[in-house]
């Protein structure tokens, strides 16, 4: 037998949990053909993985490459950080079904919520399609680096339905519910994994709407819901501020109890929640008691949690900062960045700048940029559970010095290039812990393709490595990397990967544990039209494989794009 690829003398971790083993791993037409102690058959290619680690590659199943997904060949910042498979199309956001004249909407939402830059959006998707099924087609025949995945889009939906009453928030009639069932039934047929939709007064449109869904009744979410199957690996997301806790929950328990289908939501401890959310503070738990409920009537519903906390970087080469909107900045746009850091040196712009407020500022920028306690230089090494000496209010107390002013230097020092970290959501080591262990949660929220000059999250799943395997051991590595790959796999039924083992799908990594380490997150002007995005790169992961093409080596891509779409396990294939 020739083989296409044999990875020699790895130490393989097969994402099942079980210890590991030393192993040699031979690929044929894209899937684990053997796995043996020694393999002395031929293959194309040979690579060494002596004293290095094979792990199955990472599923991210919460991510926005929607628009990406339909101009770029490479799903940066993910598959450059050993993911293979990402799901895109949550909270409630997307482009499909759209009909031409609502493209600026569906921008609008996208930009809004997700922070894509509307230009890039614009300038980037090629709108080729109108219905949901022509979309797949669209993202099945472009070549990529990895898989993707696609939730149907409930604030897409809405719009293409009800039109402005539905960008309005309107009540959908009975009429109009019957017509997005039809259109649910046919995007799922196609291809879609679900239905996804956004529940939260966090999420505005660029126009400062709330988001279609917003207000949408728990009736239309639950007749959507009905239209999911699970015996074809169906799942019911969304995100919600949980105001009224129990009839939100029952959205996720009532569908799945019809239905079969699976549930998830976002599940993050908030310190101090926003006016009109749920303001318990112990609502995390109340809702582990719920999922644990639910998975006792045979349920499976799930919280999406994190590694670490949500983080907004600010800075001058982030979309925003402290300072981003206040009028003698704005004034400054238009200068080349060396001019604008000039000006921003001088003391009387520093002055007029410190002297004024922010004009109709980003939420994130409302509700975070003047809280300096939770604010923290970002340095090497990164440190994503900062201790509090280390914030902005600490550091300006030690010098004697205002919080705001010594925030302006920082941020002005480093041609500009200074960064502050900020943790959206808590930081308890504790709380994330208990998250974490929970065996009814899933590690996602990482965000990839979103807030792209605000947030830089989905290294979040190596951050579980680093931070909690190595540096915590609440986890053994056997356990850490089994819930960034059979985890998510297993609960969207992924059959064929998050696991190496013969008949599997041949989506790999090399790593070499002893030099993982997550770079400082970068800015680069690579977006349609010329727009900034955060990149982060890691040290350590030599290799990732799709299919057994190897698509990134030592964090270069290679040219490689096995990428293709996946469906539910019974959804037909396209004529």
């Amino acid at each position: 037998m020739v083989y296409d690829l044999i990875i020699r003398g790895g130490l393989v971790y097969d994402g099942s949990g079980k210890p590991p083993a030393v192993s040699d791993i031979a690929v044929k037409n894209g899937k684990i053909a053997k796995m043996s102690p020694s393999i002395t058959d031929h293959a194309e290619k040979i690579v060494n993985a002596e004293g290095k680690c094979v792990t199955p590659g990472f599923v991210d199943v919460h991510t926005h490459y929607d628009g990406q997904a339909t101009w770029d060949d490479h799903m940066t910042p993910s598959s450059n950080l050993g993911t293979t498979t990402v799901v895109m199309g949550n909270c409630g956001v997307g482009f499909a079904p759209c009909r031409p004249e609502d493209r600026d909407v569906l921008v609008q939402l996208m930009e809004g919520v997700e922070e894509i830059p509307g230009t890039a959006l614009a300038e980037g998707i090629p709108w080729t399609w109108e219905s949901f099924p022509d979309y797949l087609r669209a993202l099945e025949t472009r070549q990529r680096d990895i898989d993707i995945a696609v939730f149907m889009p409930h604030g897409p939906l809405r719009v293409f339905v009800m039109g402005e009453r539905g960008v309005n928030c309107e009540a959908a009639t009975p009429d109009d519910i019957e017509q997005m069932k039809g259109l649910v039934a046919e995007g799922l047929e196609a291809g879609a994994i679900g239905l996804s939709s956004s529940r939260t007064l966090l999420h505005l449109s660029s126009s400062g709407k709330n988001v279609p869904t917003f207000e949408a009744s728990a009736n239309e979410m639950k007749a959507l819901g009905s239209m999911l199957k699970g015996d074809s690996g169906h799942v019911l997301q969304f995100i919600s501020d949980f105001k009224d806790a129990e009839e939100e929950f029952d959205i996720l328990r009532q569908t799945s109890a019809a239905t079969g289908a699976k549930g998830t939501f976002t599940l993050i401890p908030i310190e101090n929640p926003s006016e009109g959310m749920n303001e318990d503070p112990d609502l995390w738990r109340t809702h582990l008691a719920r999922i644990e409920d639910a998975q006792a009537q045979g349920l499976d519903i799930r919280g999406q949690v994190i590694s670490r906390p949500i983080g907004i970087l600010m800075g001058h080469t982030a979309s925003m900062s402290p300072f981003y909107r206040r009028p003698s900045y704005t004034r400054l746009s238009s200068l080349s960045v060396p001019e604008r850091m000039a000006k921003l040196r001088e003391p009387e712009t520093k002055s007029a700048i410190l002297s004024e407020a922010n004009d109709n500022p980003h939420i994130f920028v409302q509700l975070l940029s003047t809280n300096f306690d939770a604010m923290y230089p970002m340095e090497n090494p990164i440190e994503y559970l900062p201790n509090n000496e280390n914030s902005v209010a600490a550091r300006a107390a030690a010098q004697g010095r205002d919080p705001e002013e010594w925030l302006y230097d920082f941020l002005a020092e480093n041609d500009g290039g200074n960064l502050i970290y900020i943790p959206a959501t808590s930081k308890s080591k504790t709380k994330i812990a208990e998250l974490l262990k929970h065996p009814f949660t899933v590690e996602a929220l990482g965000d990839g393709g979103a807030h792209v000059g605000s947030i830089c999250d989905t290294s979040s799943n190596i951050y579980l490595l680093t931070k909690w395997v190595f540096d915590e051991g609440l986890f053994s590595l056997e356990e850490g990397i089994k819930m960034i790959t059979n985890v998510p796999a297993e609960f969207f039924s992924f059959k064929d990967r998050g696991l190496i083992a013969e008949g599997m799908k041949a989506d790999m990594n090399i790593i070499d544990f002893d030099q993982l380490r997550l770079k400082t997150p970068h800015v680069v002007d690579d977006l349609p039209g010329g727009g900034s995005r955060f990149l982060q790169n890691a040290d350590g992961i030599l290799a990732t494989f799709v299919a057994g093409q190897m698509i990134f080596e030592n964090g270069r891509p290679t040219g490689e794009l096995p990428g293709k779409l996946v469906k539910p396990v019974a959804a037909p294939a396209y004529a």
